[in-house]
């Protein structure tokens, strides 16, 4: 009988979860390549020359226009107090439970309270399920 490929693919383990994903700046750089793949650029004059200019979270100042963007803006993590560390921690931990993974279980494991818990579950649960929503044909998200 074939081995079921899914089931057997290598997965990631948590020290080296820890490893690539275990700081802040780690985790902000992680982010600034998966939205800036190409690098970050300047909407209104397309220049490539940022400033950083808030120490906590990664914002970038524009060296031409003076534009301000944030790492963060426009993504689930926007407006957050929680630490990037704690989020990714928390995408890993819920991707890594074959069968789910309740509130209270995911906020034992990074050590944080239920409400904190609960809220970076279902952010995280819509923002797959909106993401798979996207790949499905027209002809079904017209319907859904």
């Amino acid at each position: 009988m074939l081995k079921n490929k899914v089931q057997f693919q290598k997965g990631l383990s948590l020290p080296l979860f820890l490893a690539g994903f275990g700081t802040e700046a780690q985790c902000e750089q992680a982010l600034y390549d998966a939205r800036w793949p190409n690098g970050l650029a300047c909407l209104r004059w397309s220049g490539t020359s940022f400033c950083r200019v808030c120490k906590r979270r990664a914002c970038f100042q524009c060296n031409h226009c003076k534009r301000q963007v944030s790492l963060l803006a426009g993504t689930i993590f926007q407006a957050t107090e929680l630490p990037l560390t704690t989020w990714f921690l928390a995408m890993y931990c819920l991707l890594q439970a074959k069968n789910g993974l309740s509130a209270p279980a995911l906020g034992r494991q990074l050590g944080d309270n239920n409400n904190s818990a609960w809220l970076l579950k279902h952010k995280l649960i819509q923002a797959m399920l909106e993401r798979d929503y996207s790949y499905l044909p027209a002809g079904q998200r017209a319907g859904r």
